[in-house]
């Protein structure tokens, strides 16, 4: 179901009014007057500038516990699914940034779930736009600029350690240049709340931050979560850890999936604890409770998101 049209078209008229809450677009337009957000995005998301873009945070470092049990699973890279994609955006010092995200189900087709940590720096983001299926250079099913973030109350107060049980948002892309929703273009996988911590086969998605290659394709390994309590005093709670090998920075926001109704259902996104792990031989989500759930309500309605 579209949003109304009359709906549709206040926001327009307002996006101007709505800066504050609506970064992307808004620095768009302000790089080319007249241009819609849509185009102006997909115009500057080059090849060569997506390729340049560095990960949202830094990157994994040595493992912090051996990884116990069977030997970790390899990843491998591959061409991406559609309903999984990359944000990017410029920051404060113009260099492009880059965190992953999946297209979920909603009543307007317009969702994103992604990790907290990749958007709730200070900084200004510029240019905020999704990809979906960004690979190899390439934008398969064009550009989608962001219109509201929502994160939770409790993790801009908290930070990324404090508030690491809230490390997760809904994000609302406006309309690729042709007019079309991402859920449209691309499809949405099922959201998950309280899905349980044991899982036999996940499929981990990722966007790494590093690799050979001149353009980067995003990695996959299917391995099974457990609930890991953290040991750290400055992160606490409960979190789904998983094993697979090769998950660098950069891999942040990418979907653990499970077999859903029709198709995957999202049961995380690589962040919470130490956001997302200090190995990339192990990487964690928060746990997708009530909170989240709140967030897509008030994404689905329109509501303000919270501010920093």
């Amino acid at each position: 179901m579209r949003r109304p049209l009359v709906l549709r078209g206040l926001v327009t008229v307002l996006a101007g009014l709505l800066a504050a809450a609506v970064p992307g677009p808004a620095a768009a337009r302000a790089a080319a007057p007249g241009t819609s957000p849509a185009v102006a995005a997909a115009s500057y998301w080059t090849a060569a500038r997506m390729a340049a873009a560095r990960p949202a945070v830094g990157a994994k470092g040595l493992p912090d516990r051996p990884v116990a049990g069977a030997p970790v699973p390899p990843s491998r890279p591959f061409d991406g699914l559609p309903q999984v994609g990359t944000f990017f955006w410029t920051d404060g010092n113009g260099t492009g940034r880059f965190c992953g995200g999946t297209v979920v189900r909603s009543p307007h087709r317009d969702l994103v779930v992604s990790a907290a940590h990749c958007l709730r720096s200070p900084d200004p983001r510029k240019r905020l736009s999704f990809v979906p299926r960004y690979h190899d250079g390439l934008k398969p099913h064009g550009v989608f600029p962001v219109e509201a973030i929502h994160i939770d109350r409790r993790y801009y107060d908290l930070g990324t350690d404090g508030g690491a049980r809230w490390d997760f948002t809904v994000v609302r892309v406006g309309e690729r240049a042709d007019g079309t929703d991402v859920e449209e273009a691309v499809g949405g996988f099922e959201l998950r709340i309280r899905p349980g911590y044991r899982h036999r086969d996940v499929r981990l998605i990722g966007y790494p931050g590093n690799s050979d290659a001149t353009y980067p394709k995003p990695l996959t390994c299917r391995s099974a979560t457990h609930r890991w309590t953290s040991t750290d005093p400055g992160a606490p709670g409960d979190f789904l850890e998983i094993a697979c090998a090769g998950y660098v920075g950069g891999t942040s926001g990418g979907p653990f999936l499970v077999r859903g109704r029709g198709g995957y259902a999202v049961i995380g996104v690589i962040g919470g604890y130490h956001t997302g792990g200090d190995t990339p031989d192990i990487s964690y989500s928060s746990y997708f409770t009530e909170a989240l759930r709140a967030l897509y309500r008030h994404a689905v309605a329109g509501d303000p998101p919270a501010r920093r």
